[in-house]
This record gives structure tokens, sequence and C-alpha cells, in this order.
């Protein structure tokens, strides 16, 4: 039977994701803030560089294209891990492409002037500026006071041959003619890559399409650009939760580079996850990368940063393909004794599990059946009989939870010894 004909898919009814190449700089493209904005999370740990290190060499292998190192206006320490980890993408001749975010300030890029000359790469400066009337009119600036201070840095920056994202912080909170005023100088001075900020978390996917299509048609088309000459980020956060909903609405949009954070950590809710947006867009058909180390990557990141994992966190929490409930053990295990796996990672689950470096796991509790038993007995090379079944099940079912391992291990043994 095909596969095809198994599930009926409702996504690709009336949709089809279409993307122009010859409208666009490059393909969809993703940004690895982990190692920057993710460790503003009040609660992260910084890694050590050993750790980072590791952290950057799974972004490698998982395709991604850029990663943000840090932050080198925020003292020597974060300048050395930056510097190091440089040595380590030339050294190792990686792929993807590095940068770090910097104020718009001279002060900040002409840390990477140096490092650029030193390593010999380019290194992007992803210069940011708030934009929105209430930062302006909680610091007291003015539009032009900003465009004064962009063209400043900005200017230095490209006369050093230092790449720009110029990035307008709160930009869904921001009046459009003072985003297209500022973006559209920027243009002017030699900028082609603009980031598009939901920097308190504010913006819907409805949202997300309107200020996008605003971007293309009104800044940078209107200014007699073409499109496919300038490259259009998004970063976004998930203080109302829409973090990976809005990273696929700006794909949709036409986005190049998507921004996000392993297991979404970043300030107060955090930045969008993105390991569900990679696998959002996998299942999606929107690219093609080998993710079965995402897993591992979420992982060491969970280890490394200590930002919390829960288990029912989707995907890559503990609980995400698990089932102790008899009705979808039963199916799964019918599926596994076919031999079928890729039957076995579908019946009960949306996201196939082997696809990320995982697999589908049985257990015994209070809402399982004999069925769970029979199959944990087996995987576990126990002989099975219906005393010892029976007896399990009782145990099972006394159970406020679903058993570990270890508790059917002991209650194995103890009927055993009987």
């Amino acid at each position: 039977m095909k596969e095809s004909s198994l599930i009926y898919d409702w996504n690709t009814v009336e949709y089809e994701f279409s993307r122009n190449p010859s409208n666009h700089p490059h393909g969809v493209w993703f940004d690895d803030e982990t190692l920057r904005d993710g460790l503003q999370s009040p609660s992260a740990r910084n890694p050590t560089i050993e750790q980072k290190i590791e952290l950057l060499s799974f972004m490698e292998q998982l395709g991604l294209q850029k990663v943000d190192l840090g932050l080198p206006g925020a003292g020597p320490f974060h300048l050395e891990h930056i510097d190091a980890m440089l040595s380590h993408i030339k050294e190792n001749d990686y792929s993807i492409r590095p940068g770090a975010a910097v104020r718009t300030l001279m002060g900040d890029i002409k840390p990477l002037v140096e490092m650029q000359a030193k390593h010999e790469m380019e290194i992007q400066a992803s210069a940011f500026l708030g934009t929105s009337p209430i930062r302006q009119f909680t610091e007291g600036w003015t539009m032009e006071k900003l465009v004064t201070t962009m063209e400043g840095a900005v200017s230095y920056a490209v006369e050093n041959d230092v790449p720009v994202m110029f990035v307008t912080e709160d930009t869904t909170r921001s009046n459009p003619e003072d985003v297209k005023m500022i973006y559209q100088r920027a243009m002017e001075l030699g900028v082609r890559r603009l980031c598009v900020c939901d920097t308190c978390g504010h913006v819907t996917p409805n949202g997300v399409r309107k200020l996008l299509t605003f971007i293309d048609e009104e800044v940078i088309k209107d200014a007699g650009y073409q499109r496919r000459d300038i490259e259009v980020n998004w970063h976004g956060h998930q203080d109302r939760g829409l973090g990976v909903a809005n990273n696929i609405a700006a794909v949709e949009a036409g986005a190049d580079v998507i921004h996000g954070t392993a297991l979404g950590v970043g300030e107060r809710a955090g930045n969008a996850p993105l390991d569900q947006t990679l696998v959002n867009l996998k299942l999606m058909g929107v690219i093609e990368n080998d993710l079965t180390l995402l897993n591992a990557y979420v992982q060491k990141a969970n280890e490394y940063i200590e930002v919390p994992l829960p288990r029912n966190y989707p995907v890559f929490g503990e609980d995400a393909f698990e089932t102790g409930t008899g009705v979808h053990a039963s199916a799964v295990i019918k599926a596994m004794r076919k031999g079928d796996h890729w039957l076995a990672d579908r019946v009960y689950s949306g996201v196939p599990a082997g696809d990320f470096g995982l697999k589908q796991v049985i257990r015994i509790g209070h809402m399982s059946g004999r069925s769970n038993i029979v199959w944990w007995l087996e995987q576990n090379e126990i002989e099975v009989s219906d005393d010892l079944v029976a007896h399990l099940f009782e145990i099972a079912k006394s159970q406020k939870r679903n058993m570990l391992d270890e508790e059917i291990h002991a209650a194995v043994t103890a009927f055993s010894s009987q």
C-alpha cells in the first residue's frame, strides 16, 4: 500500500508553498541566535568555550547557514569566546556564516573589523536600534537622532568592509513611516540585509504577513531596489506563545532568513524555538536538511545552558513519543510487529520520531493494556508467561503514573523469586 494513501494531509489542501528563486537572494536560511540572544535569558548559564564550540558544531552538521556568536560590546570575556569560535570555524572550514550583534556604535563594530582581518573571513555585524514610538518616548529619542546614529555606525562598517544586517528593534510596534525612512536610508548607505524584529513578542501571524508585505512593497521596491538583492531576516519572540507560528508565517510571506534559538531560550518567555521551526518546515517540505542530530543538539543545549526542557516539550521532551495508553500503544505495537517503522512512527504521532533521531517508546501504567506488558517484556528479553503478565497488569493498574523501567524490573524480580 502506498504510504500517501494512509494519511490524508489537510495541510496541503488548496495550499502550496511557492517561492520564486529569482525574487530572493537565496533559499530559506536559518540564523541560530542561541549563543547570543538566547544567553540573555534570565535563567541561562553561559556555557564554557568548549561547550559553545560543541553547540556550534551541531549547527554546522544540521546545515544551518548563519550563527550569531555573541555581543562584542559586552566585554573582553565575550570577545575571547567569539575569537575562539571564529578560529574553530576557520580551522575546520565550516560553511556556517558567523555574525555578532552590535549596537549602532563604532566602538562595538571596531572589534569586528579587527577580527575580520585576523581570521580573513566576513563577520556579519547585526546592528540594532530601537524604532518603536514607545521606545523613542522612553529614551527621549527622535527619528532624526536615530537616523544620524545609524548613519555613523553603518558608514563605518561599510567603509571597513564589514557586512551589515541592520536591525530595527520592536519593528512590529513601529510606525510604518519610521520603518520605511530608516531602512531606506540604511540601504542607501550600502546595507543589503534587513532584520525585522518582533522584539516583545507582540505580533500575530497575520501581522507578520502584513508587515513583511509592507517591507517588500513599500520599503524595498518603492526605493527602487530589486527584492533579490536584499536579504530580509525575521526575528521573533515567544511572549504570546506564537514564535513558531510567526516563523512559519514569515517563511510564507517571503522572509529569507529565520532566526531562533535552541528550546526557545531567550529573554522573558524566550525567542522563537528554532528546533520546532525546523521540524515544521521539514514536515512541510520547505527544507531538506538532515535533522537526525537535532535531538542531540537540543539535549546538549539543555545541559550546557540549563534552560528547562519540559517532559511534554514538542518532539524533544521525554513524553513526546512515549505512551502507556492501551489503545494507542496497541496500534503502535501492531505496526512494529509488521516491521514497519514508517507506520509505527505515524499511526499515533503527527511527527515521525525517526526523522529527528528519536523512537517510539511503549510504557506500562494504570491505563495500559496487556499488549503493553507483553511488548515491554519482549523488548527487555524477559520470558513472557500468562502469570507474569497478569501479575504486572495488576501492579500497573494500582499505579498513579506510568512505571519506570527499574520499577518494572523490580516487580519481575519479585515475581520470579516467589
